[in-house]
């Protein structure tokens, strides 16, 4: 386990190799760190923290059928067969559901997002995903499938050829060969929005601007922001998540007045003293306002290693007869072997003085070489002590 610290964050990772996902992650961690680092002021557009209420996208759904699959189909799916006899009989024919052959067809849900503000015309992404026994959609052809809301409204119509990034090959013994996930695909703008997602932006006398995370001090720089830029009055903080902006009268005014909105920047409050564990990956994230009070920390490790063994010894009996005793073998003679050693590491005891800062607290825990599942128990200890001042969140 490798810790990257910096007097304001520290981030305890698994080791990589030097390769195009090591620099990916090399880069984050730096910018991770420099977020971190107390005393540094980040000035972030407002767009950036916060959204218009009402200003949101809207999920789509709907259950349709893939055809023209070599082979890699639902076969004998009743559910499957049902829906291709539906689709038929749409077309004006009368077919049996069991006259069916699904090998080439699966039925599938599809899932869309209806971007806010999209008109009538316009074309959105769409996923397809198996909802039957498929083993891949690869070739495959999606045949016209409303999408609906959450009101049960049809929103958009979907159709087109499925591009998927994934490979199945499977051989007569058993042996297979899976690559990514062929169950899924994309259709790039697959779908035809046909009805329009009716909002109050124009007619509303407030536009109101949501946090993405709530900060009353947050809320009061974006208050200030825009109160200093269209003058006093215009922007009122309700609470800690949610800003009201007075709107303009005119309606073709809007537009230019949020976009200038959502442009100015505002310094974020520094974020509440939080230590993240996950405690699946072993990931642990410090954030750089987490102070400790006095504390003495003592961390060892006591290891009970049991071996079993076995000690075998060839039995004997003795059978008495006219010419004196004769041992012969007997049954083999099983004894238990049992051995246990102990051994514990000293560590010595580490104290911390009160209001001692996040380097100190990395120091002293690489000090005694902790690993990831050690710094989390040494974490809940101090939590569970009161000596860490901060908020301990498990995820």
């Amino acid at each position: 386990m490798t810790p990257v610290a910096k007097a304001g964050c520290i981030v305890r990772r698994q080791p990589f190799r030097l390769s195009d996902g090591g620099l990916v992650m090399r880069a984050f961690l730096l910018a991770t760190i420099l977020l971190c680092l107390p005393g540094v002021v980040l000035a972030e557009r407002i767009k950036d923290i916060a959204a218009v209420a009402g200003v949101r996208s809207n999920p789509l759904v709907g259950f349709g059928l893939v055809v023209g699959l070599a082979g890699t189909g639902d076969g004998a799916s009743g559910l499957t067969q049902r829906s291709m006899q539906s689709v038929v009989s749409r077309l004006g024919l009368e077919v049996d559901a069991r006259d069916l052959d699904a090998r080439n067809v699966a039925a599938v849900m599809v899932t869309a997002e209806l971007g806010a503000f999209m008109k009538p015309g316009q074309m959105i992404d769409i996923t397809v995903s198996t909802a039957g026994r498929a083993r891949s959609l690869q070739g495959g052809t999606l045949l016209m499938t409303p999408l609906m809301g959450a009101d049960g409204e049809i929103y958009a119509v979907a159709q087109g050829n499925l591009v998927v990034g994934g490979l199945g090959v499977s051989g007569g013994d058993g042996s297979s060969v899976l690559v990514n996930v062929p169950t899924v695909g994309r259709i790039p703008g697959g779908a035809n929005v046909e009805r329009i997602v009716e909002t109050a932006f124009l007619e509303t006398d407030y536009f109101v601007v949501n946090l993405h995370r709530p900060d009353f001090a947050t809320a009061r720089s974006v208050t200030d922001a825009v109160n200093r830029h269209f003058g006093a009055g215009v922007a009122v903080a309700l609470d800690g998540s949610s800003i009201r902006v007075r709107a303009p009268a005119d309606p073709g005014a809007r537009v230019p007045f949020m976009a200038m909105v959502q442009d100015l920047t505002v310094e974020s409050a520094e974020p509440p003293a939080q230590v993240i564990v996950n405690a699946r990956t072993g990931t642990v994230v410090i954030g750089g306002a987490v102070r400790v009070t006095p504390a003495a920390i003592s961390h060892g490790s006591l290891t009970v290693r049991v071996n079993e063994d076995f000690n075998v010894a060839q039995g004997a009996s003795v059978l008495n007869n006219a010419g004196g005793n004769v041992i012969v073998p007997g049954e083999p003679v099983i004894t238990p072997d049992s051995s246990i050693d102990i051994t514990r590491e000293n560590n010595p005891a580490f104290v911390f003085d009160g209001g001692v800062s996040l380097a100190s607290l990395v120091d002293a825990i690489n000090a005694v070489g902790a690993s990831a599942a050690d710094l989390v128990a040494i974490l809940e200890a101090l939590h569970r002590a009161g000596a860490l001042r901060a908020e301990l969140i498990i995820i």
